[in-house]
């Protein structure tokens, strides 16, 4: 059995971010908040995964949702994943080949032997965190399962970019990369949301991101 990526390790988010736009926030009521994602070189960042979490006031979660993520031509489709907790997903295997799923991540261990099809009920995820997955039979099969408790989330798309529409107050914004040095760690900042209208930032890494696997091309890269 093959061990996964390992785990992430906390580091400095002020050596990492830093802000090139303000959010406006002069009156009450809802924002469209709109967040950029740019590597160290300027260039838009694909696939990243935002969170946002109320700091000042209880948010109500996010419902729970059954999600499935197939396996197709060797390769996990969708490569990420987000969803909250308590959700549950079905790992199909619609390839003509068997595969062998595992994960060792801390946020769940799991395992389903080799086989085709969908012979398995679906896997429940109860804890936050990022969940790496792999297959034993091929090395170049590679997913990610984010797991979160925010009731705010998404991925950025392919111009970079991520938007909600939020209350006013206070929130912690979170990013995570597949490619983020240091197997992955969040980046972390608060904002202020108070205004009515479109609340823009950009976000620039201060680090490059790790090469890209060279095996096969995944959502992530860019």
């Amino acid at each position: 059995m093959r061990p996964p990526a390992r785990r992430r390790k906390p580091f400095p988010v002020a050596s990492l971010l830093m802000l090139l736009g303000v959010l406006a926030c002069p009156a009450a009521g809802a924002a469209n908040l709109v967040i950029r994602l740019q590597a160290m070189d300027g260039k838009v960042v694909p696939g990243a995964v935002i969170t946002a979490r109320p700091i000042d006031a209880t948010a109500r979660k996010a419902a729970a949702v059954h999600a499935v993520m197939d396996q197709v031509d060797r390769a996990f489709v969708p490569d990420v994943l987000v969803v909250p907790v308590g959700s549950t997903v079905t790992f199909p295997n619609s390839d003509s080949i068997s595969h062998q799923i595992y994960s060792f991540s801390s946020a769940k261990r799991f395992q389903l032997p080799l086989y085709r099809g969908t012979p398995y009920p679906p896997v429940l995820f109860d804890q936050p965190g990022v969940v790496t997955l792999g297959c034993n039979i091929h090395d170049e099969m590679l997913a990610y399962l984010v797991v979160t408790d925010a009731p705010y989330f998404g991925r950025t798309d392919s111009a970079g970019s991520w938007s909600a529409d939020l209350g006013p107050g206070r929130y912690r914004i979170s990013i995570w990369h597949p490619r983020l040095h240091s197997d992955g760690a969040d980046l972390e900042r608060e904002l202020t949301v108070g205004s009515d209208d479109r609340a823009e930032i950009t976000v620039r890494l201060a680090k490059p991101l790790a090469p890209a696997p060279v095996n096969r091309p995944h959502s992530w890269d860019y």
